[in-house]
């Protein structure tokens, strides 16, 4: 069964067995996510998740990200993983489409302090969880989301599991049983989609927090089956709607890492939208033309992208909440024309109530452009004529930040300061981070984060 693979090469890898680009890979991710947390709760996203966890309490074994207080270690992975997510500028797998940081890095700090774990432990199991996840959805390259199931809620619990066990020592056969047990948690509805709800912010949390019960559950002598994955009422069968490779999951595990392939957004929104405000903003070049200028957009997407972010409501009406801007390709391309980029304050009350935003919005034409590479992984083109008659014709081979274009460590440290709000004490803190395999422990990047973003 691939999960006893799985859960054989988890428990034997250590830290000498990460390649100096694996190691840098995922330290990048374990920053980008360190970020996006202290920005959620410094601008105050995902406060329901946080305000439940710390309510839980529990025994005092770990502090979530920007948390002060010690909560069971359940609580803790589930506090950061909504925080991680809340404000979807985490990083995306192209060929799973999943957001591997959100549930690896809650379940490796929560855990790692419970257990006194190293901070070369940790960031071992980060990594062994960041390639988890994406092996996992590469399994099926968009299965999970075209039977209308969130990837990452769905692979999340059995990731967190992993990354548990392995910090807890687990022998192959409790791992087995754990990721087993995580598969019955494995979940995430899209039907947000149609709402202006904002659950999606919440699934990355309930993974971690599920996963790492699973881990316990398996510990006190649970049980689960081993073939969660390939069973005929395994998570594959029962959630997905591709066709199945179990090949990607196992083949050179340990020697090809797909956790050196995971894409860093540089905008907060759904990942299938980036090409497109990629092509715009290249389209657009030194023309000067502003949104007043422009008669017509037409922009080409991937069929695969066009159900998630180009819904009934986009481009009619203004985007229901923030939570549904992000997925509203035609009013984020309009954003961009009017404020010349797009950044977390692109998504607030105030700003997708724009009535000029709206009216260019709906001056957006979306052609589907098909391709045989997944979504997330596609190229873009945007096609803008203006009123004097010009056209601006651009097309992109992939998203900035994505594995073929991908951001350069300054780019990212940028990224990173921004989201800290260019706090004096961030760049310690980012330091450190990137050093993680030579820290102790996790306390100073604990006490770091709680400080530019104390909890409320």
């Amino acid at each position: 069964m691939t999960s006893t693979i799985l859960a054989e090469w988890a428990s034997s890898v250590t830290v000498a067995d990460l390649s100096e680009d694996v190691r840098h890979a995922a330290a990048r991710h374990l920053l980008d996510g360190v970020g996006n947390t202290v920005a959620a709760q410094r601008l105050g996203y995902g406060r329901p998740g946080w305000t439940v966890a710390d309510a839980l309490g529990g025994p005092p074994e770990a502090r979530p990200l920007t948390g002060t207080r010690g909560l069971s270690a359940p609580a803790a992975a589930f506090a950061t993983g909504v925080m991680l997510h809340a404000l979807d500028f985490d990083d995306t797998h192209a060929g799973a489409l999943v957001h591997a940081t959100a549930v690896s890095l809650p379940a490796a700090f929560a855990v790692g302090q419970q257990v006194s774990a190293s901070g070369a432990d940790v960031l071992t199991a980060a990594t062994l969880g960041l390639e988890t996840a994406c092996r996992l959805g590469e399994v099926s390259p968009h299965g999970f989301h075209a039977r209308g199931v969130h990837a990452t809620a769905a692979v999340g619990p059995l990731t967190a599991a992993l990354v548990t066990g392995h910090l807890s020592k687990f022998n192959t056969e409790t791992l087995v049983n754990a990721l087993g047990i995580a598969g019955s948690s494995s979940s995430g509805l899209l039907e947000f989609l149609d709402t202006d709800a904002d659950t999606k912010a919440l699934h990355p949390g309930s993974a971690s927090m599920n996963g790492v019960l699973a881990a316990r559950l398996a510990a006190a002598g649970a049980t689960g089956p081993s073939s969660v994955l390939e069973g005929r009422r395994g998570i594959y069968a029962a959630l997905t709607d591709r066709p199945t490779n179990f090949a990607a999951l196992t083949e050179g595990l340990g020697t090809r890492w797909e956790a050196t392939r995971i894409g860093i957004k540089p905008y907060p929104s759904c990942q299938l939208m980036h090409v497109t405000l990629d092509a715009v903003t290249k389209a657009l070049g030194d023309s000067a033309a502003r949104a007043s200028d422009v008669a017509d957009i037409e922009v080409f997407v991937h069929p695969d992208s066009s159900p998630f972010v180009c819904g009934p409501n986009t481009g009619v009406a203004s985007p229901r909440s923030t939570y549904d801007g992000k997925f509203d390709l035609p009013w984020s391309v309009a954003a961009l024309l009017h404020d010349g980029a797009i950044t977390v304050s692109t998504y607030t009350d105030d700003s997708i109530a724009r009535d000029d935003v709206l009216v260019t919005a709906r001056k957006v034409r979306v052609t589907n452009l098909p391709s045989e590479v997944p979504a997330a992984a596609a190229s873009g083109r945007a096609v803008l004529t203006l009123t004097d008659g010009r056209v601006l014709d651009a097309s992109v081979g992939g998203s900035q930040g994505s594995a073929g274009f991908p951001l350069s460590d300054d780019r990212l440290l940028e990224k990173f300061l921004g989201n800290c709000g260019n706090d004096s004490r961030a760049a310690e803190l980012a330091d450190r981070i990137l050093g993680l395999v030579d820290e102790t422990d996790l306390t100073a990047i604990l006490d770091l984060a709680a400080a530019i973003a104390p909890a409320p």
